[in-house]
Protein backbone atom coordinates (compact mmCIF):
# COMPACT_ATOMS: atom_id res chain seq x y z
CA UNK A 1 0.00 0.00 0.00
CA UNK A 2 2.90 2.24 0.25
CA UNK A 3 2.54 3.83 -3.11
CA UNK A 4 5.14 6.14 -5.40
CA UNK A 5 2.22 8.88 -4.29
CA UNK A 6 3.16 8.48 -0.57
CA UNK A 7 6.76 8.52 -0.90
CA UNK A 8 6.26 12.10 -2.65
CA UNK A 9 4.00 12.87 -0.17
CA UNK A 10 6.69 12.40 2.10
CA UNK A 11 9.54 14.20 0.85
CA UNK A 12 7.12 17.39 0.08
CA UNK A 13 5.92 17.81 3.40
CA UNK A 14 9.14 17.22 5.01
CA UNK A 15 10.32 20.69 3.73
CA UNK A 16 8.41 22.09 6.74
CA UNK A 17 6.98 24.66 8.75
CA UNK A 18 8.89 27.12 10.19
CA UNK A 19 9.11 27.74 13.67
CA UNK A 20 10.55 31.89 13.34
CA UNK A 21 13.61 31.97 15.79
CA UNK A 22 13.06 35.01 18.18
CA UNK A 23 16.86 35.05 18.52
CA UNK A 24 17.68 36.48 14.83
CA UNK A 25 21.00 37.82 14.23
CA UNK A 26 20.49 41.77 13.27
CA UNK A 27 23.02 42.66 10.40
CA UNK A 28 21.63 45.37 9.48
CA UNK A 29 19.74 48.55 11.29
CA UNK A 30 19.84 51.92 9.69
CA UNK A 31 17.67 55.21 9.43
CA UNK A 32 14.56 52.94 9.38
CA UNK A 33 15.99 49.67 7.26
CA UNK A 34 16.39 46.40 9.16
CA UNK A 35 18.35 43.29 7.57
CA UNK A 36 18.34 39.78 10.05
CA UNK A 37 19.25 36.13 9.81
CA UNK A 38 17.67 33.35 11.65
CA UNK A 39 18.62 29.73 11.56
CA UNK A 40 17.36 26.40 12.72
CA UNK A 41 19.57 22.92 12.83
CA UNK A 42 18.53 19.84 14.51
CA UNK A 43 19.97 16.30 14.04
CA UNK A 44 18.20 13.10 15.87
CA UNK A 45 19.28 9.25 16.85
CA UNK A 46 16.31 6.89 15.71
CA UNK A 47 15.37 3.71 16.28
CA UNK A 48 12.24 2.08 15.16
CA UNK A 49 10.55 -1.36 15.94
CA UNK A 50 7.64 -2.02 13.36
CA UNK A 51 5.04 -5.23 13.21
CA UNK A 52 3.41 -5.36 10.40
CA UNK A 53 2.88 -2.25 7.90
CA UNK A 54 3.95 -2.59 3.94
CA UNK A 55 6.81 -4.07 4.56
CA UNK A 56 6.26 -6.82 7.46
CA UNK A 57 7.91 -6.78 10.98
CA UNK A 58 11.25 -5.03 11.16
CA UNK A 59 13.62 -2.97 13.09
CA UNK A 60 15.65 0.25 12.10
CA UNK A 61 18.42 2.91 13.57
CA UNK A 62 18.93 6.27 11.82
CA UNK A 63 20.23 9.48 12.48
CA UNK A 64 18.25 11.89 10.78
CA UNK A 65 16.54 15.98 11.69
CA UNK A 66 12.86 15.67 13.50
CA UNK A 67 9.61 17.35 12.22
CA UNK A 68 11.44 20.35 11.38
CA UNK A 69 13.83 20.34 8.66
CA UNK A 70 16.77 22.67 8.90
CA UNK A 71 16.73 26.15 7.60
CA UNK A 72 18.12 29.36 7.53
CA UNK A 73 15.69 32.71 6.54
CA UNK A 74 16.51 36.24 5.99
CA UNK A 75 14.51 39.07 6.84
CA UNK A 76 13.99 42.62 5.79
CA UNK A 77 11.73 45.62 6.61
CA UNK A 78 12.04 49.56 5.74
CA UNK A 79 9.94 52.71 7.17
CA UNK A 80 8.51 54.63 4.73
CA UNK A 81 6.41 57.29 5.61
CA UNK A 82 3.39 55.67 7.17
CA UNK A 83 4.08 52.50 5.65
CA UNK A 84 6.54 49.49 6.66
CA UNK A 85 7.52 47.40 3.57
CA UNK A 86 8.76 44.14 4.46
CA UNK A 87 9.78 40.73 3.24
CA UNK A 88 11.08 36.92 3.92
CA UNK A 89 13.02 34.27 2.35
CA UNK A 90 13.61 30.52 3.91
CA UNK A 91 15.75 27.53 2.59
CA UNK A 92 14.86 24.49 4.18
CA UNK A 93 17.96 21.56 4.02
CA UNK A 94 17.75 17.80 4.59
CA UNK A 95 20.47 16.48 6.21
CA UNK A 96 19.54 12.73 5.32
CA UNK A 97 21.25 13.01 1.56
CA UNK A 98 22.97 9.83 2.20
CA UNK A 99 19.73 8.54 1.94
CA UNK A 100 20.68 8.79 -2.07
CA UNK A 101 22.88 5.88 -1.44
CA UNK A 102 20.33 3.01 -0.73
CA UNK A 103 19.38 0.93 -3.77
CA UNK A 104 16.91 1.52 -5.75
CA UNK A 105 16.45 5.07 -3.56
CA UNK A 106 14.33 7.42 -6.29
CA UNK A 107 16.04 5.27 -9.00
CA UNK A 108 19.63 6.32 -8.50
CA UNK A 109 20.71 2.74 -7.47
CA UNK A 110 23.89 2.45 -6.01
CA UNK A 111 25.46 5.80 -6.80
CA UNK A 112 27.76 7.54 -4.07
CA UNK A 113 27.38 11.27 -2.98
CA UNK A 114 25.46 13.82 -1.65
CA UNK A 115 22.21 14.87 -2.85
CA UNK A 116 20.77 17.55 -0.50
CA UNK A 117 17.18 18.88 -0.94
CA UNK A 118 16.99 22.40 -0.35
CA UNK A 119 13.52 23.72 -1.08
CA UNK A 120 12.29 27.39 -0.50
CA UNK A 121 9.00 27.43 1.72
CA UNK A 122 8.66 31.23 2.52
CA UNK A 123 9.31 33.91 -0.25
CA UNK A 124 7.21 36.81 0.46
CA UNK A 125 7.35 40.43 0.62
CA UNK A 126 4.47 42.67 3.05
CA UNK A 127 3.58 45.71 3.90
CA UNK A 128 2.01 46.59 6.93
CA UNK A 129 0.12 50.07 7.99
CA UNK A 130 -2.47 51.07 10.45
CA UNK A 131 -4.61 48.96 8.14
CA UNK A 132 -2.78 46.02 9.28
CA UNK A 133 -0.92 43.88 6.56
CA UNK A 134 -0.89 42.46 3.00
CA UNK A 135 1.29 39.75 1.89
CA UNK A 136 2.15 38.55 -1.38
CA UNK A 137 4.13 35.39 -2.66
CA UNK A 138 4.63 32.32 -0.98
CA UNK A 139 3.86 31.36 2.70
CA UNK A 140 2.28 28.60 4.24
CA UNK A 141 -1.49 28.32 4.03
CA UNK A 142 -3.80 29.28 6.98
CA UNK A 143 -6.09 26.06 7.77
CA UNK A 144 -4.91 24.22 10.51
CA UNK A 145 -2.05 26.54 10.21
CA UNK A 146 -1.94 28.55 14.17
CA UNK A 147 -2.74 24.29 15.38
CA UNK A 148 0.68 23.23 13.82
CA UNK A 149 2.19 26.12 15.10
CA UNK A 150 0.68 25.49 18.60
CA UNK A 151 1.96 21.70 18.33
CA UNK A 152 4.19 20.51 21.82
CA UNK A 153 5.97 18.30 19.53
CA UNK A 154 6.97 21.15 17.07
CA UNK A 155 10.65 20.93 17.55
CA UNK A 156 10.38 16.97 18.33
CA UNK A 157 10.21 13.92 16.18
CA UNK A 158 6.46 13.20 16.19
CA UNK A 159 4.76 10.00 14.40
CA UNK A 160 6.59 8.16 11.70
CA UNK A 161 4.48 5.50 10.15
CA UNK A 162 6.50 2.91 7.72
CA UNK A 163 2.59 2.60 5.92
CA UNK A 164 3.76 6.88 4.73
CA UNK A 165 7.03 5.35 4.15
CA UNK A 166 8.70 7.70 6.88
CA UNK A 167 10.81 4.99 8.91
CA UNK A 168 13.72 5.04 5.81
CA UNK A 169 12.15 7.95 4.22
CA UNK A 170 15.39 10.87 3.57
CA UNK A 171 13.29 13.86 5.20
CA UNK A 172 11.65 14.47 8.03
CA UNK A 173 8.70 12.63 10.66
CA UNK A 174 5.77 13.82 10.46
CA UNK A 175 4.91 15.07 14.20
CA UNK A 176 1.04 15.04 14.36
CA UNK A 177 0.26 15.39 10.43
CA UNK A 178 -2.07 12.60 9.53
CA UNK A 179 -2.79 11.89 13.28
CA UNK A 180 -4.46 15.65 14.46
CA UNK A 181 -3.74 17.99 11.89
CA UNK A 182 -3.29 18.55 8.28
CA UNK A 183 -0.24 20.40 7.18
CA UNK A 184 -0.98 23.77 5.61
CA UNK A 185 1.08 23.38 3.04
CA UNK A 186 3.27 26.67 1.39
CA UNK A 187 1.45 27.57 -1.14
CA UNK A 188 1.39 31.07 -3.66
CA UNK A 189 -0.52 33.64 -2.18
CA UNK A 190 -2.09 37.31 -1.16
CA UNK A 191 -3.11 37.39 2.31
CA UNK A 192 -4.53 40.29 4.37
CA UNK A 193 -4.18 40.49 8.07
CA UNK A 194 -5.92 42.98 9.97
CA UNK A 195 -4.33 45.06 13.14
CA UNK A 196 -4.01 42.87 16.70
CA UNK A 197 -7.03 43.95 18.19
CA UNK A 198 -7.99 43.17 22.08
CA UNK A 199 -5.73 39.63 21.31
CA UNK A 200 -8.04 39.24 18.32
CA UNK A 201 -6.15 39.14 14.39
CA UNK A 202 -8.60 37.66 11.41
CA UNK A 203 -6.42 36.42 7.99
CA UNK A 204 -7.97 35.81 4.64
CA UNK A 205 -6.11 34.96 2.11
CA UNK A 206 -6.25 33.80 -1.87
CA UNK A 207 -4.46 30.79 -2.73
CA UNK A 208 -3.38 29.48 -5.96
CA UNK A 209 -5.75 26.19 -5.82
CA UNK A 210 -4.97 22.59 -5.93
CA UNK A 211 -6.14 20.28 -8.78
CA UNK A 212 -7.55 17.43 -8.16
CA UNK A 213 -6.80 15.82 -11.46
CA UNK A 214 -4.36 16.88 -14.55
CA UNK A 215 -7.03 18.02 -16.44
CA UNK A 216 -9.33 19.74 -14.02
CA UNK A 217 -10.44 23.41 -13.89
CA UNK A 218 -10.10 25.34 -11.42
CA UNK A 219 -12.30 29.38 -12.12
CA UNK A 220 -11.54 30.93 -8.67
CA UNK A 221 -8.65 30.75 -6.34
CA UNK A 222 -9.08 28.64 -3.21
CA UNK A 223 -10.14 30.78 -0.38
CA UNK A 224 -8.48 30.25 3.36
CA UNK A 225 -9.31 32.13 6.86
CA UNK A 226 -7.97 31.94 10.29
CA UNK A 227 -9.21 33.21 13.25
CA UNK A 228 -6.59 33.57 16.13
CA UNK A 229 -6.51 34.64 19.75
CA UNK A 230 -3.67 35.30 21.74
CA UNK A 231 -3.93 35.89 25.27
CA UNK A 232 -1.64 35.80 28.18
CA UNK A 233 -3.83 32.46 30.04
CA UNK A 234 -5.59 31.52 26.97
CA UNK A 235 -5.16 31.29 22.71
CA UNK A 236 -7.36 30.19 20.76
CA UNK A 237 -7.97 29.78 16.89
CA UNK A 238 -10.43 28.45 14.23
CA UNK A 239 -9.73 28.31 10.87
CA UNK A 240 -11.70 27.44 7.23
CA UNK A 241 -10.86 26.50 3.44
CA UNK A 242 -12.72 26.27 0.04
CA UNK A 243 -12.12 25.28 -3.26
CA UNK A 244 -14.02 24.09 -6.22
CA UNK A 245 -12.18 21.98 -8.97
CA UNK A 246 -14.33 21.13 -12.34
CA UNK A 247 -12.99 17.88 -14.40
CA UNK A 248 -12.78 18.89 -18.11
CA UNK A 249 -12.47 15.28 -19.19
CA UNK A 250 -16.16 13.92 -17.64
CA UNK A 251 -14.40 13.40 -14.46
CA UNK A 252 -15.94 13.72 -10.56
CA UNK A 253 -16.30 17.92 -9.76
CA UNK A 254 -14.63 18.53 -6.35
CA UNK A 255 -15.72 20.59 -3.73
CA UNK A 256 -12.88 21.31 -0.96
CA UNK A 257 -14.47 22.10 2.16
CA UNK A 258 -13.06 22.41 5.94
CA UNK A 259 -12.86 23.71 9.28
CA UNK A 260 -10.58 23.18 11.74
CA UNK A 261 -9.70 25.05 15.37
CA UNK A 262 -8.22 24.69 18.45
CA UNK A 263 -7.72 26.06 22.47
CA UNK A 264 -4.79 26.06 25.02
CA UNK A 265 -4.67 26.97 28.61
CA UNK A 266 -1.58 27.77 30.21
CA UNK A 267 -1.39 28.32 34.11
CA UNK A 268 1.41 27.36 36.65
CA UNK A 269 3.72 25.91 34.34
CA UNK A 270 1.12 23.25 33.35
CA UNK A 271 -0.34 23.36 29.39
CA UNK A 272 -3.78 21.93 28.18
CA UNK A 273 -3.94 21.95 24.12
CA UNK A 274 -7.17 20.42 22.52
CA UNK A 275 -7.85 20.78 18.70
CA UNK A 276 -9.76 19.49 15.60
CA UNK A 277 -10.64 19.05 12.41
CA UNK A 278 -12.95 18.14 9.20
CA UNK A 279 -13.26 18.16 5.72
CA UNK A 280 -14.73 16.75 2.40
CA UNK A 281 -12.74 16.39 -0.70
CA UNK A 282 -8.99 16.51 0.75
CA UNK A 283 -6.58 14.10 2.62
CA UNK A 284 -5.11 13.31 5.91
CA UNK A 285 -2.15 14.89 5.20
CA UNK A 286 -2.64 17.71 3.04
CA UNK A 287 -5.51 17.34 0.64
CA UNK A 288 -3.28 18.54 -2.38
CA UNK A 289 -3.56 17.68 -6.11
CA UNK A 290 -3.67 14.49 -7.77
CA UNK A 291 -4.26 13.14 -4.26
CA UNK A 292 -7.45 14.57 -3.70
CA UNK A 293 -9.74 12.57 -6.07
CA UNK A 294 -13.03 12.06 -4.85
CA UNK A 295 -15.16 14.35 -2.37
CA UNK A 296 -16.33 10.86 -1.08
CA UNK A 297 -13.22 11.41 0.77
CA UNK A 298 -13.93 12.76 4.44
CA UNK A 299 -11.60 13.24 7.04
CA UNK A 300 -11.14 14.38 10.52
CA UNK A 301 -8.89 14.20 13.00
CA UNK A 302 -7.76 15.26 16.64
CA UNK A 303 -5.27 16.51 19.27
CA UNK A 304 -4.79 16.72 22.70
CA UNK A 305 -1.58 17.24 24.51
CA UNK A 306 -0.50 18.32 27.82
CA UNK A 307 2.83 19.66 28.89
CA UNK A 308 4.53 21.12 32.46
CA UNK A 309 7.22 23.52 32.40
CA UNK A 310 10.05 23.16 35.48
CA UNK A 311 12.23 25.71 35.48
CA UNK A 312 14.55 25.06 31.84
CA UNK A 313 12.64 21.83 31.58
CA UNK A 314 9.21 20.64 29.47
CA UNK A 315 7.49 17.33 29.64
CA UNK A 316 4.93 16.36 27.15
CA UNK A 317 1.96 14.36 27.12
CA UNK A 318 0.05 13.90 23.54
CA UNK A 319 -2.38 11.75 21.33
CA UNK A 320 -3.78 12.17 17.91
CA UNK A 321 -6.05 10.41 15.60
CA UNK A 322 -7.22 11.30 12.03
CA UNK A 323 -9.49 9.03 9.95
CA UNK A 324 -9.61 8.96 6.52
CA UNK A 325 -12.93 7.25 4.16
CA UNK A 326 -11.96 6.97 0.96
CA UNK A 327 -7.70 7.54 1.55
CA UNK A 328 -6.18 8.56 -1.66
CA UNK A 329 -2.87 7.16 -0.47
CA UNK A 330 -4.27 3.70 0.15
CA UNK A 331 -6.55 3.09 -2.40
CA UNK A 332 -9.06 4.60 -1.38
CA UNK A 333 -9.58 2.32 1.94
CA UNK A 334 -10.96 3.49 4.60
CA UNK A 335 -7.93 4.05 7.38
CA UNK A 336 -7.15 5.74 11.00
CA UNK A 337 -3.86 6.64 11.95
CA UNK A 338 -2.92 7.03 16.12
CA UNK A 339 -0.22 8.51 17.84
CA UNK A 340 0.72 8.34 21.73
CA UNK A 341 3.47 10.12 22.72
CA UNK A 342 6.03 11.26 25.47
CA UNK A 343 8.67 13.61 25.37
CA UNK A 344 11.21 15.68 27.43
CA UNK A 345 12.48 19.27 26.22
CA UNK A 346 15.43 20.82 27.91
CA UNK A 347 17.08 24.07 27.35
CA UNK A 348 20.36 24.16 27.84
CA UNK A 349 20.52 27.45 27.09
CA UNK A 350 18.51 29.93 24.57
CA UNK A 351 20.08 28.36 21.63
CA UNK A 352 20.43 24.78 22.25
CA UNK A 353 17.63 22.09 23.54
CA UNK A 354 18.26 18.89 24.20
CA UNK A 355 14.74 16.25 23.49
CA UNK A 356 14.66 12.78 24.33
CA UNK A 357 10.63 11.29 22.81
CA UNK A 358 8.99 8.26 22.52
CA UNK A 359 6.08 7.50 20.04
CA UNK A 360 3.59 4.61 19.68
CA UNK A 361 1.61 4.67 16.15
CA UNK A 362 -1.25 2.69 14.96
CA UNK A 363 -2.38 2.06 11.76
CA UNK A 364 -5.74 0.42 11.13
CA UNK A 365 -7.13 -0.36 6.97
CA UNK A 366 -10.29 -1.15 6.28
CA UNK A 367 -11.16 -1.66 10.70
CA UNK A 368 -8.19 -3.87 10.87
CA UNK A 369 -5.06 -3.29 12.25
CA UNK A 370 -2.01 -3.04 9.51
CA UNK A 371 1.02 -1.16 11.10
CA UNK A 372 1.88 -0.76 14.55
CA UNK A 373 5.13 1.32 15.50
CA UNK A 374 7.17 1.90 18.38
CA UNK A 375 9.72 4.93 17.62
CA UNK A 376 12.25 6.37 20.38
CA UNK A 377 14.24 9.16 19.38
CA UNK A 378 17.30 11.23 20.82
CA UNK A 379 18.39 14.69 19.94
CA UNK A 380 19.48 18.50 19.83
CA UNK A 381 18.30 21.37 18.72
CA UNK A 382 20.42 24.52 17.88
CA UNK A 383 19.23 27.75 16.47
CA UNK A 384 19.52 31.72 16.07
Amino acid sequence: MKNNKAKLLAAAVAMGISAQASAAIELYNTEGTTFSVDGYFNTFYVHSSVDGGPQGDNDQSRVKMGFLPNYIGFNFSKKIDDLTVGGRSSFWVTINDSDATRAGEAGRGDSLGTDSGIDVRQFYATVDGSFGQILIGKDFGLFNRAVILGDELLIGYGQSSDTLGLVDGGNVSFGNIATGYTYPFPKAQITYRTPATNGFQLAVGLMDPNKSDVNSEETAPRFEAEVTYAGEMFSANISTLYQSSDSTTGGEDVDTTGVAGGVKFKAAGFALGLSAFSGEGMGTLAGLDTLTLSEDNEVEGYLVQASYTAGATRFVVSYGNSESDADPLLAGADAETENTAFGIFHSVNSNLILIGEYNMTEVEVNGAEFEENDTIALGAVVLF
